[in-house]
């Protein structure tokens, strides 16, 4: 009985010795605006892209505003009305999008405040687009069917409608700190310009430091990447932050092994059954080649659904390194008990990375030449 006590204990001793709870310390922590969510929308890709904005800004300014991811959904829906209306149908109408449908609507359309533009109705006080979206859908595919036999004019002026109904109508001019703006003049006092950024990704079907349209669901405006090698992609991030720029980021978070509520994301050697499990211990990572990523992209099981905003580094107690990633999922809740941020393995963002925005001010010089940039 003794010596089975003794095992039992040595095995226990064992366990409690090798399995490490994730310890994280920052070492890099670049300005950015307070974690807030984006309520019950598929808008993550407005709001991680506004926060990186919002970071630049301070950069740029040292003035921290909080600018309206909601006066940038409401200019990119009729780009998608238009897009999924002359493509018959044959396209995708979601609530999704990209990085740079948000600079497109920036060059196009301006910024504002979110104090000039909230998106928000009367009593409300979160963001819920689903009706919207049904009824801008219903109403597309009417249009798309032509029952008049021929496409009157009224279409466009119809979504506009309903998008001023549910969002609110645009501001012309707005009062900010005193002062009166229009969307055009209060980017310019931002100093954000739109041509600045790049799109980077890494995939082994286009050649390298060209760019092209890659073909993804969420890619309705067929914005252009950067092709660079996958270790580019990691030291162009990791250099990016480590030299003040903070890093826009789409990736795929429906892996086991993201976990916002435990704020880790791994790509453990071994499979784990749940998210939980995972974040118990440091675990060996698997090693993440090239080919292994196109794979994993070529079979959907690296898919681009979600978008954040990468603000730092941080290590782990065995020194292993991550990416400090800020969230929109909301900070302090019952989904997400921490502060809103993941941190992320070099494994994950190398496999699951779809691309990153950066200002092209962060491309080392020798990667600017081969890009022509």
């Amino acid at each position: 009985m003794k010596k089975i006590l003794l095992s039992a204990l040595l095995v226990c001793f064992t366990l409690t010795t090798f399995a490490q709870e994730y310890q994280f310390k920052t070492t890099v922590d670049l300005e950015a605006t307070p974690v807030i969510s984006q309520g019950r929308t598929g808008t993550c890709w407005s709001f991680s892209a506004s926060s990186f904005l919002e970071s630049e800004i301070i950069r740029l300014t040292g003035k921290q505003i909080d600018i309206s991811e909601m006066f940038t959904v409401r200019n990119t829906y009729p780009k998608k009305a238009w897009n999924y209306v002359m493509r018959q149908g044959k396209a995708q109408f979601s609530e999704g999008g990209l990085a740079h449908d948000v600079m497109n609507a920036v060059k196009s359309h301006g910024l504002v405040p979110n104090s000039a533009f909230s998106g928000l109705q009367a009593l409300q006080s979160n963001h819920n687009h689903a009706e919207m979206v049904s009824v801008l859908e219903a109403m597309l595919k009417v249009y798309i069917k032509n029952p008049g036999k021929k496409l009157s004019k009224n279409w466009k002026p119809a979504i506009e409608n309903v998008l001023d109904v549910y969002l609110g109508k645009r501001p012309e001019s707005f009062l900010y700190d005193g002062k009166k703006y229009t969307p055009t003049s209060f980017l310019a006092m931002t100093k954000i310009n739109p041509d600045d950024y790049v799109t980077l990704t890494s995939f082994t079907h286009q050649p390298y430091y060209e760019s092209f349209i890659l073909n993804i669901p969420d890619n309705f405006s067929n914005g252009s990447f950067y092709n660079v090698t996958l270790d580019e992609l990691v030291n162009v991030t990791k250099n990016a932050l480590k030299t003040g720029y903070t890093v826009e980021l789409d990736c795929d978070v429906s892996e086991a092994t993201f976990s916002a509520k435990y704020a880790v994301a791994t790509i453990p050697e071994e499979a784990v059954k749940d998210r939980k499990s995972f974040t118990a211990e440091i675990r060996k990572e698997k090693s993440i080649t090239a080919k292994y990523r196109q794979q994993e992209f070529e079979n959907y099981t690296t898919t681009d659904d979600h978008l954040m905003h990468i603000t730092g580094l941080a290590t782990d107690q065995n020194g292993n390194e991550y990416f400090r990633v800020k969230n929109s999922w909301g900070s302090n809740s019952s989904r997400v008990p921490n502060d809103g941020h993941v941190h992320m393995s070099e494994a994950f963002f190398k496999l699951k990375t779809i691309s990153v925005m950066i200002h092209k001010d962060a491309l080392p010089e020798a990667l600017r030449a081969k890009l022509g940039l």
